[in-house]
């Protein structure tokens, strides 16, 4: 993950904004400039709970290049309440507790370290919700 990307997605990945069509009210994520339902350019800024369930789950045991120290953890698909469905690493968890119909819940967390004095990237994780 580059540096400057990150800072420019910092929105996005610290607060989940995305985007609701003044038109047909589809809400997406991530932000975008023209509406993926009706075709309409006219969007505004939405910014979503960060609450939704897991839709699918995996282990990933192969990280990508600059994730190899945090193998093994679960990625999965999370639906948001507000519809979108969004990929994103879970934290907290343990191997059972990882399940399809999960509710969670968005937290931010550090992704990645350049070093020890260099910047370090937070962004978006998802959580088991806690009960009661």
């Amino acid at each position: 993950m580059h540096f400057a990307r990150s800072w420019r997605q910092q929105a996005a990945n610290l607060r989940l904004v995305g985007s609701q069509c003044t038109s047909c009210k589809k809400i997406s994520f991530p932000e975008r400039i023209r509406c993926t339902q009706c075709g309409s350019t006219e969007l505004k800024d939405h910014r979503l709970s960060g609450r939704g369930t897991i839709f699918t789950v995996t282990r990933v045991f192969e990280a990508p290049r600059g994730f190899g120290s945090q193998v093994p953890y679960f990625a999965a698909l999370v639906e948001l309440e507000e519809g979108p469905i969004i990929c994103a690493m879970l934290t907290d968890v343990d191997q059972k507790d990882a399940s399809v119909g999960d509710k969670v819940t968005m937290v931010t967390r550090r992704i990645i370290a350049h070093g020890d004095d260099g910047p370090i990237i937070y962004a978006y994780k998802f959580t088991p919700e806690l009960e009661g």
